[in-house]
């Protein structure tokens, strides 16, 4: 399971992506740490007639479902095994509605614990690139403030010898 892993700048995100500068703060995300994602404008599901474009949001990370009534689930929604997304409560109505999303990261960091304790060991692309890894994004309101807020989810494959692997591009 990924719960830690390393953001990019706006501006990398913005050269690799073709999207617009957006503000962040932290780049070293845990869940619950607001994190930047990549979806289709107005939330559109795939379409193949019209051309890719994407803008970046900025969200928590750890999906946060409409019925939520706080943002605590976060703290353990931010995988979504893809086999079992389309039955869980927390997740599928993002599924349902083909709510995808890419999240920008430099690296991701697994536990090692070949030494018998976890080790972070951190996870990145030999070139350099950014990782794409595939998620769902969803879109909460605070009952107590009535503010919209958007949360995000990696999605995550099954892997020989560990928990869950992120689906990366």
């Amino acid at each position: 399971m990924c719960s830690h892993y390393e953001a990019p700048s706006p501006h990398q995100v913005a050269e690799a992506f073709g999207v617009e500068l957006f503000d962040q703060g932290r780049l070293d995300l845990w869940p619950g740490y607001i994190g930047p994602f990549l979806r289709r404008p107005d939330g559109r599901a795939d379409d193949n007639d019209s051309p890719a474009t994407m803008e970046v949001l900025t969200g928590s990370f750890g999906l946060i479902p409409s019925w939520s009534k706080d943002s605590k689930i976060a703290r353990s929604t931010y995988n979504a095994r893809s086999e079992t997304a389309a039955e869980k409560p927390s997740f599928r109505h993002a599924w349902r509605q083909a709510q995808h999303c890419i999240i920008p990261a430099v690296a991701i960091y697994e536990p090692d614990w070949r030494t018998g304790k976890a080790i972070a060991t951190r996870i990145a692309r030999a070139d350099g690139e950014l990782l794409g890894i595939a998620g769902l994004w969803e879109q909460w309101r605070d009952p107590s403030t009535d503010q919209i807020l958007n949360s995000y989810t990696m999605l995550t494959v099954n892997a020989d010898d560990h928990d869950e692997s992120p689906l990366v591009s």
